[in-house]
């Protein structure tokens, strides 16, 4: 069975920047990455790169910003009130998960200011050209219920549990 749309792929990556620095690694966290390919579960790049790949492929892909998190957008940095946020002891560098216009956005604190304090709302990972290691583990039909939701679910989840999830 090859990658294609419609099918649970099980993989292992290593996520490098364009030094080599190694910012993350599921082997590392002993937790394989598993998404619904054609879902839009992971990154576009990503996902064309692993079109057709089998069991056992191991394969290294460079995404410039473009494929991945985008180019930095200078506008994305501003400067917002204290009252903006829910702790009071603020640093230079603390990151928080936000709701935005697309989803989840994430906010990084850049500097404390008297009235306020300068956030970047841009990806951290914005204006980076990135390299995946990946090593594909296993490839699966999807059940109906993760193509009702638009991804994998824990195993043993029955229909009744997915509608049961939407209802709440």
């Amino acid at each position: 069975m090859t990658i294609a749309p419609q099918r649970v792929v099980t993989l292992h990556y290593v996520l490098s920047d364009a030094e080599g620095r190694v910012l993350d690694d599921s082997r590392a966290r002993q937790k394989p990455l598993e998404y619904l390919h054609g879902h839009g579960n992971i990154l576009p790049g990503l996902e064309d790169a692993l079109v057709e790949r089998a069991e056992g492929d191991e394969l290294s892909v460079t995404l410039s910003p473009a494929q991945a998190y985008g180019e930095r957008d200078e506008a994305l940095v501003r400067e917002v009130g204290r009252d903006a946020f829910s702790v009071s002891d603020l640093e230079p560098g603390m990151r928080f998960q936000t709701p935005g216009d697309d989803g989840p956005e994430i906010v990084t604190v850049l500097e404390m200011r008297d009235d306020g304090v300068l956030i970047d709302t841009n990806h951290p990972l914005a204006g980076q050209s990135l390299t995946y290691r990946v090593e594909v583990l296993d490839i699966r039909d999807a059940t109906r219920a993760e193509l009702a939701k638009g991804h994998p679910l824990p195993p043993g989840t029955t229909p009744d549990e997915v509608e049961d999830k939407k209802m709440v």
